[in-house]
């Protein structure tokens, strides 16, 4: 019976600890940057590992008024395949945060933790 308790125990505490590593592990994120491109290298947009928006150049020629769309256009696919690029960093970060915490378990993602 005190094996079992002893077991929940040591369980809870490796909770807290990933709990800790986890939080750590997030407020590292906006360390993690990735920059993308679009319109061959006319606009460049920077994301950080919170997600968020850190950077947008836009190349002084794209600045026309008739040509609004096309340049919105860019920003939009310059920002999303840094989103991309980002993903695997954020995923390879989290894991190493937490190795050693959990057992590796095939399929587990621990970017729901960060919601």
């Amino acid at each position: 019976m005190f094996g079992n308790m002893a077991d929940m125990m040591g369980m809870m505490g490796k909770m807290k600890d990933l709990q800790a590593k986890m939080k750590e592990a997030q407020d590292q994120l906006g360390t993690i940057i990735e920059t993308a491109e679009s319109g061959g290298g006319m606009v460049k947009a920077t994301v950080n590992g919170q997600k968020n928006l850190i950077g947008l150049d836009i190349d002084k020629d794209l600045v026309n008024p008739e040509d609004k769309e096309m340049l919105q256009d860019l920003i939009v696919a310059a920002v999303n395949k840094a989103y991309e690029r980002i993903e695997p960093k954020i995923k390879e970060h989290l894991q190493k945060a937490t190795d050693g915490v959990l057992p590796n378990i095939p399929g587990l993602d621990l970017g729901g933790f960060m919601k």
